[in-house]
């Protein structure tokens, strides 16, 4: 789990270049920004039956083929586009993963009338702010929780897809609503709350 060259101790899943720089700079780190929520919500369902590494490795890609995540630009999609993308080959092409972000960018954007924001709504899964574990490097991390059972079951119900609670919960740890770096790892500790204006909409005290 350490960094042979630095010393560095982080978790175990990170190993590669492009995952290391990922777990390091992102990983649970908290999220307010909602075009960020949005990305990870189509990236953690491209990646549903794949590897992650796959996914950052796309990244970018995904990132141009998209329009930067913006929901509202992705909603526009037609029949046409979406059969653009299906012949991207930087991308995951698969109709339901390609048809499914159009759909959740409908949800999203409902969502966000709503609440004023998707940040405001979907922080409240968690009581407002990060949920910090005390894994042991060796621990079997749960691939799923009473929280994301929960936010899977809310999001389907606002007619999101490729929201199962295991993709749910991988969202949750990457935009920091769950830190799960294990004890050890140099990044466990460097987290903060949630901001004080978005404890406050959601009706929590932190």
């Amino acid at each position: 789990m350490a960094g042979k060259s630095t010393g560095v101790i982080r978790c175990a899943w990170a190993r590669s270049e492009l995952s290391i720089r990922y777990h390091d700079e992102e990983w649970g780190v908290p999220v307010h920004d909602d075009r960020t929520f949005f990305e990870f919500l189509i990236l953690e369902g491209a990646q549903a039956g794949l590897s992650w590494e796959t996914i950052l490795n796309k990244r970018e890609h995904y990132r141009t083929a998209f329009d930067g995540f913006d929901p509202s630009l992705v909603v526009r999609y037609d029949r046409r586009r979406v059969q653009h993308l299906l012949r991207n080959p930087g991308i995951v092409r698969n109709r339901l993963k390609i048809a499914s972000t159009v759909q959740n960018a409908k949800a999203f954007l409902r969502v966000q009338e709503e609440f004023g924001s998707f940040d405001r709504y979907v922080w409240k899964f968690v009581g407002a702010k990060p949920r910090i574990n005390s894994w042991k490097p060796l621990d079997r991390i749960p691939a799923r929780t009473a929280e994301s059972d929960a936010l899977s079951k809310d999001l389907k119900r606002r007619g999101f897809n490729l929201v199962g609670s295991t993709i749910c919960y991988a969202f949750m740890q990457a935009v920091g609503m769950v830190n799960d770096h294990v004890i050890g790892c140099f990044r466990r500790l460097a987290t903060n709350t949630a901001s004080p204006s978005v404890s406050e909409a959601c009706g929590f005290r932190v």
